[in-house]
């Protein structure tokens, strides 16, 4: 379905990731925002692992409604508040994408809208 680029000329990816992912023509192309882990009650875990993982599943409640799942997604913008918190997130990543992964961006922000928020997560999904 998907087409995961590796140019040999240029080094291999740090972790897993792909450089970059080709999607056919014919697609459809969904979009997510970025998502904070709070529930729909308003709870927010203070682990950044549990953190990912609800970011996660709010991602793919959003992709379920257009009838997609996680394994449509073809790019991983994520920002993490502390460099702590990247192999946490990377871990959750790790274990919901196999190889080859998703084209991913990981970065260390300030913060967000909120203090309590260490991690954020957008992608895009095709299917």
């Amino acid at each position: 379905m998907f087409r995961f680029l590796a140019p040999k000329s240029i080094k291999p990816p740090f972790a897993r990731y792909s450089h970059g992912v080709e999607v056919p023509a014919g697609k459809r192309l969904v979009l997510c925002s970025g998502q904070v882990a709070i529930t729909a009650d308003d709870q927010i875990p203070e682990d950044a692992g549990t953190q990912a993982e609800l970011c996660f599943q709010n991602i793919a409640a959003i992709l379920g409604e257009a009838g997609l799942g996680l394994q449509n997604i073809v790019r991983i913008n994520a920002y993490v508040t502390d460099r702590a918190f990247l192999r946490p997130y990377m871990d959750v990543r790790d274990r919901l994408f196999s190889s080859p992964a998703p084209a991913s961006t990981l970065m260390i922000v300030s913060g967000f809208a909120r203090p309590e928020f260490k991690v954020e997560i957008e992608v895009a999904a095709a299917g």
